[in-house]
């Protein structure tokens, strides 16, 4: 009797801590609705609604993989909770764990959610697997639940884009612009599809988010799902002869794949990037004798020093217009002193194109007429590929200046 009394007091204690939970949850008190049904949970444990409510407050509080972990046991204890599985996709897709969230999506719509956020979350986790049509139609899905969605707009013309079918992504990125999409990077967009002014750099967000997400990954999809090869082909000729550089800055180290490298014929490397979690990769390299977080362009205006080597691999593709960047690093290479860097082909007699992969392509003309410009002159140009993209090499121009 004192054993089942206990139990009940507990129940009504957690049933309280659980209300003022909720409570403190639809006032926007996170961290103390968190509290209340980490409480609650102790009271109760295994009960589904304290975790299904515990786990949707870690999303609003950005823990996702906390989340993730308490949502599965959630739907483990009650399959039938929508939002707990829609919850758990999106605590997934923020951990990279597209094939989870992609489930965990299906089964809250199967089971009657269905808001257009989860869909356009779908619709990107089927974008990141590849499933392009799968992306299209959950984006066009979104777009049935609310046709004024601007992101969606945005989204499903990104997966149009990829598609090949770009009048219709030009279309689709025309209705976000419409609807209040943000006008730099869907005029970015649209300029890739061949509509619209070309920008003459990226916007710095959308270069520095598409790396800050796809750090953890890099190195593993970039090396072997694309065959990545520019970092091994720039600076392979630079170790001919057994040369020591004195100090390298790598621009756009990312991960630190030239770092690893170079760190033989270097008595020190600076890398200087603009995503903070590619540095965080990099350091760990353990190549670099420090590495900065910073747009190349803004870097290079301000160096200090000088470097007798100076590398971007697989760079220049998201920087655009280089003339100011040849005249900084011009003014910060040592007399004798190296500029290595590849560049995509621009199509046609463009000197510039921005591609609808969404990055630059350059002509060895308007490379060479740069250099010149600058005081540069080329001391040794190839061609090679860079990686591939579905199948087949991605041509790039290999150059070596000083």
């Amino acid at each position: 009797a004192q054993w089942q009394a206990r139990m009940e007091n507990d129940l009504e204690r957690a049933r309280a801590r659980f209300l003022d939970g909720v409570g403190h949850f639809e006032a926007g008190r996170f961290e103390a609705a968190l509290g209340c049904f980490e409480a609650a949970l102790a009271l109760a444990p295994g009960r589904a609604s304290v975790l299904s409510n515990l786990g949707v407050t870690l999303v609003r509080l950005g823990r996702w993989r906390e989340a993730a972990d308490v949502l599965r046991r959630a739907t483990g204890a009650d399959p039938s909770d929508r939002g707990a599985w829609a919850a758990q996709g999106l605590a997934s897709e923020a951990t990279g764990d597209w094939a989870r969230a992609i489930e965990c999506l299906e089964r809250a719509l199967a089971l009657g959610a269905g808001d257009a956020a989860q869909l356009r979350a779908l619709g990107r986790c089927r974008q990141r697997t590849g499933a392009l049509p799968g992306a299209l139609e959950a984006f066009g899905r979104a777009l049935a639940a609310d046709p004024d969605d601007a992101e969606a707009w945005s989204e499903h013309g990104s997966a149009l884009r990829e598609l090949g079918r770009f009048d219709e992504a030009a279309a689709s990125f025309g209705n976000a612009l419409s609807r209040g999409a943000d006008p730099e990077l869907n005029r970015y967009y649209l300029a890739s599809v061949g509509a619209g002014e070309q920008p003459p750099a990226p916007p710095r967000r959308y270069v520095e988010g598409l790396f800050d997400e796809y750090a953890a990954e890099f190195s593993e999809h970039l090396v072997r799902g694309l065959r990545y090869r520019a970092h091994e082909s720039l600076v392979r000729p630079l170790l001919r002869g057994a040369r020591r550089y004195r100090r390298a800055l790598d621009l756009g180290c990312g991960t630190g794949l030239c770092g690893d490298l170079l760190r033989a014929a270097c008595d020190e490397v600076i890398g200087v990037d603009v995503s903070s979690a590619m540095l965080a990769h990099a350091a760990r390299s353990g190549a670099y004798r420090e590495l900065v977080h910073a747009d190349i362009a803004h870097y290079l205006a301000d160096a200090q020093g000088t470097f007798d080597l100076v590398l971007a691999a697989d760079v220049f593709i998201y920087v655009g217009d280089l003339s100011e960047v040849f005249r900084s690093i011009r003014r910060v290479l040592e007399p004798g002193g190296c500029l290595a860097f590849s560049v995509e082909l621009a199509g046609g007699d463009k000197d510039l194109e921005l591609l609808p992969s969404l990055r630059y392509g350059h002509s060895p003309a308007y490379v060479e007429r740069l250099a010149r410009a600058s005081g540069l002159a080329v001391r040794e140009r190839f061609g090679a590929p860079i990686r591939e993209e579905l199948g087949h090499p991605v041509e790039g121009l290999y150059l070596y200046l000083s």
